[in-house]
């Protein structure tokens, strides 16, 4: 899964930027309301973590704005404030869930796996192509049926090309989707990545073919 996780406090933001990571999923780290807002619009995001108090435009108004331009993604609200009051607001403007600082970073992963199994019904979470079938919730990959090993930044990878399945996808792309955008971490770093996951998906009737100096593209097999 995509995570956008909105909140000003750079040293909790990377907590729980690197927990998530630690998880398997993207995570794309934002300090600012109105430019999380403008990226989210852009890019898109399966989740939403998001702080109150926020410079720019605060999170209720985000959330409100993006309710309001049919950005459908679950959104936990976070924030200091303990008031009743505020978690109502919160929940009024379209948040699902409300979570007070300080809280455990198992409870935060809980409450997005809560969150995603209520909406299981809005997402698609088995993409299939071939004999190829992957469940974006277990991230786990099937052959045929058959579950076989993906180490988690493969499955990361698999998830970004089947979402774009027949198009090509740039490594700067797949680098975002793997580790969020704006990590430091040079394209090169994806063509191992890119070895691995396919010899493992040799025999499911899809393959990842190279465009040079371009990027990557699942396609079928010839």
């Amino acid at each position: 899964m995509r995570i956008s996780v909105v909140e000003d406090n750079e040293a909790l933001a990377n907590a729980i930027a690197f927990r998530l990571r630690d998880s398997g999923h993207a995570v794309d780290v934002l300090h600012n309301g109105e430019s999380a807002e403008v990226f989210i619009l852009r890019e898109g995001s399966d989740l939403i973590v998001l702080d109150v108090n926020l410079p720019g435009k605060d999170g209720f108004k985000v959330l409100s704005s993006l309710r309001a331009k049919g950005v459908s993604a679950p959104v936990i609200m976070v924030t200091a404030r303990a008031d009743m009051a505020d978690r109502v607001a919160g929940l009024d403007q379209g948040a699902d869930d409300y979570l007070v600082k300080p809280f455990e970073m198992d409870e935060l992963e809980a409450r997005i796996r809560a969150l995603l199994r209520r909406h299981r019904l809005d997402l698609v979470l088995r993409e299939q192509f071939g004999r190829l079938e992957f469940d974006k919730g277990s991230r786990q990959v099937y052959i045929d049926g058959e579950a076989i090993e993906v180490p988690r930044k493969e499955a990361s990878l698999l998830e970004c090309l089947l979402e774009s399945r027949g198009r090509l996808v740039s490594k700067g792309q797949l680098i975002d989707h793997i580790y969020g955008v704006g990590a430091s971490v040079d394209d090169s770093a994806i063509e191992p990545f890119v070895s691995r996951l396919r010899a493992r998906l040799k025999g499911s009737g899809v393959s990842i073919k190279t465009a040079r100096g371009l990027g990557y593209m699942l396609g079928a097999d010839d």
